[in-house]
């Protein structure tokens, strides 16, 4: 990326790069700079506070955070920034991101996480949501997500006209 990162995603292993990547592609669509590390709230703490506790100086303005199992990631990332973080949990364990999801939902009053769903729809959500609070103050932006629900919106109809002639051939209807 050539201009100014605004978005931080980091994850808390390279095998999360996967359904993370989701909200690169998101930030991505709708012309946002960011940048992209892991970093281990639990392995490397001395890592994740040097990068959270710099953000703001370097520009970013939303951090999103990916994580599994215990999910602490985003939690700790709270603890160090006033920066609105979006976390993603990662589907790492026999639970099936359920302990991840739990992990972020249920932060202590002060310490807020904008918590998406399991997996790679909730890192493309994240890349969205990023997206939407940096629209508040980008009137480019904004028209962005406007030109985005319209075109949803349309797929959908398309994709329901479909159906319909499908019904109508296969039952006469």
């Amino acid at each position: 990326m050539n201009k100014q990162p605004l978005v931080g995603i980091l994850m808390g292993s390279d095998s999360d790069y996967d359904i993370m990547v989701e909200a690169a592609k998101a930030l991505d669509q709708f012309g946002v700079p960011f940048e992209m590390t892991v970093s281990s709230a639990h392995r490397t703490p001395e890592r994740t506070s040097r990068y959270v506790s710099s953000a703001k100086k370097r520009g970013l303005k939303v951090l999103i955070a990916g994580a599994g199992a215990a999910a602490h990631l985003a939690g700790v990332m709270a603890a160090e920034t006033t920066l609105p973080i979006i976390g993603v949990p990662i589907d790492a364990t026999s639970l099936n991101g359920m302990d991840a999801l739990l992990a972020m939902v249920q932060m202590p009053a002060g310490m807020p996480v904008a918590t998406m769903a399991v997996g790679k729809a909730g890192a493309r959500n994240a890349g969205i949501l990023a997206t939407q609070m940096l629209a508040l103050a980008d009137d480019t932006l904004a028209e962005k997500l406007v030109t985005f629900k319209v075109e949803m919106a349309a797929g959908v109809e398309k994709k329901a006209a479909a159906l319909e002639k499908r019904l109508a051939e296969d039952f006469g209807n």
